[in-house]
């Protein structure tokens, strides 16, 4: 019996192990390497890692080398897509936005954000499904498809190398609260929770894998297993698939406010985006 339960906490454990990533350049200062920097102080040296530093060096070499990293991809039709008019209107991002390399420069470090219109907290992609149903007066795009995974890394890849800053805003206290609750919370039928793995027993090794400390600082990622690019959010609902509990639904009140509990854990550490990952 507690064979069977280390493996399945094997399998579960091991799911977040792209939920972290950091340091790059803005897309005006050209490529440079991706490698994680972590503010420290003289007194208090940060302990925070991205799971950049537990990959191999080919890996490494991969994310950091801009024609080699397979997510670039996805930027470019993302780039392609901010200019691309659309709806009656004929209206484009950058008709209103502007060059994404100034107008969205720290962006996408400081979501999930809080919306006045629907009086709740949204994540990046959600910011721009409500942007283009609101403004371009277009249908949302599918969550999790490659149209919005294109225009979020493309938003996300003008914050490379800026360090996470979650909104200072009240509104979001409670709900970075109720994300913390949500991972130190056990669930599923294995009964564990995110603080167990990624807390306790982080750096330590599962199934021949590192157990990484979930910061997401490189999303949307491109992931070997999954032979393309995907979100945080599908990330999240592989873990809790793998502690067999039922997913939060995509884009729901859980699942939000789980991200800004991670978006804070991980304050000040760099934005890697788009990161590569196992």
């Amino acid at each position: 019996m507690r064979v069977a339960t280390v493996a399945a906490l094997v399998g579960a454990c091991i799911v977040l192990a792209g939920c972290a990533n950091r340091d790059a350049p803005s897309p005006a200062a050209g490529p440079t390497s991706t490698a994680p920097s972590t503010s420290t102080s003289a007194s208090t040296p940060d302990a925070r890692r991205s799971g950049y530093d537990f990959m191999t060096p080919e890996l490494r070499a991969m994310q950091d080398d801009d024609g080699a990293n397979p997510a670039l991809l996805w930027v470019r039709d993302g780039e392609a897509a901010w200019n691309r008019p659309a709806g009656a209107s004929g209206a484009s991002c950058s008709r209103c936005h502007g060059e994404a390399s100034t107008s969205m420069r720290g962006v996408a470090a400081q979501y999930p954000a809080f919306d006045a219109v629907t009086g709740r907290p949204l994540d990046l992609g959600a910011r721009i499904n409500a942007c283009r149903e609101r403004h371009q007066g277009e249908p949302a795009f599918a969550r999790e498809s490659d149209a919005l995974l294109a225009l979020e890394a493309w938003v996300a890849f003008q914050s490379r190398g800026l360090p996470i800053a979650p909104p200072a805003d009240p509104r979001l206290e409670a709900w970075r609260a109720r994300g913390e609750r949500l991972y130190r919370t056990r669930m599923g039928q294995l009964d564990f929770a995110c603080a167990q793995c990624h807390d306790a027993h982080a750096g330590q090794r599962l199934g021949g894998s590192t157990i990484p400390q979930a910061h997401p600082t490189g999303y949307p990622i491109y992931r070997l297993e999954w032979q393309g690019v995907g979100s945080l959010e599908r990330r999240l609902r592989g873990c809790l698939s793998g502690v067999r509990a039922e997913p939060f639904a995509p884009g729901s009140e859980d699942m939000v406010a789980l991200e800004l509990y991670l978006a804070q854990r991980a304050a000040g550490m760099r934005v890697e985006t788009p990161a590569v990952r196992p």
